[in-house]
């Protein structure tokens, strides 16, 4: 019988570090929390409590990592949460190995 204990490990795809991107929301003195909260739930498809976390962080901390995935779509929830004019930055997740 063979019994498999452990799942495979998985070289890349979602959730790997390999060919990821993240999406970094800026705070700016603009936006209301409204605003914000609407085009993460609007460009992620996250859910209320989600946007209102991360919103949250936008505020108090100064930035938030709002998304992760492929860089296209990490691209595309960008040029979406841009329209109401904030900043957003789209970055490689990718992590080096020793």
């Amino acid at each position: 019988m063979n019994i498999q204990l452990l799942p495979d490990i998985l070289e890349s795809g979602p959730g790997t570090g390999h060919d990821e991107y993240i999406v970094i929301v800026y705070d700016n003195d603009h936006n209301t929390f409204q605003e914000v909260e609407s085009i993460l739930r609007y460009a992620t498809g996250c859910s209320a409590r989600e946007a209102k976390i991360e919103t949250w962080e936008v505020h108090n901390l100064g930035k938030s990592i709002v998304h992760h995935g492929p860089q296209p779509e990490c691209r595309r929830v960008a040029e979406t949460i841009r329209t109401i004019g904030i900043k957003v930055e789209v970055k490689s997740e990718s992590i080096s190995h020793a």
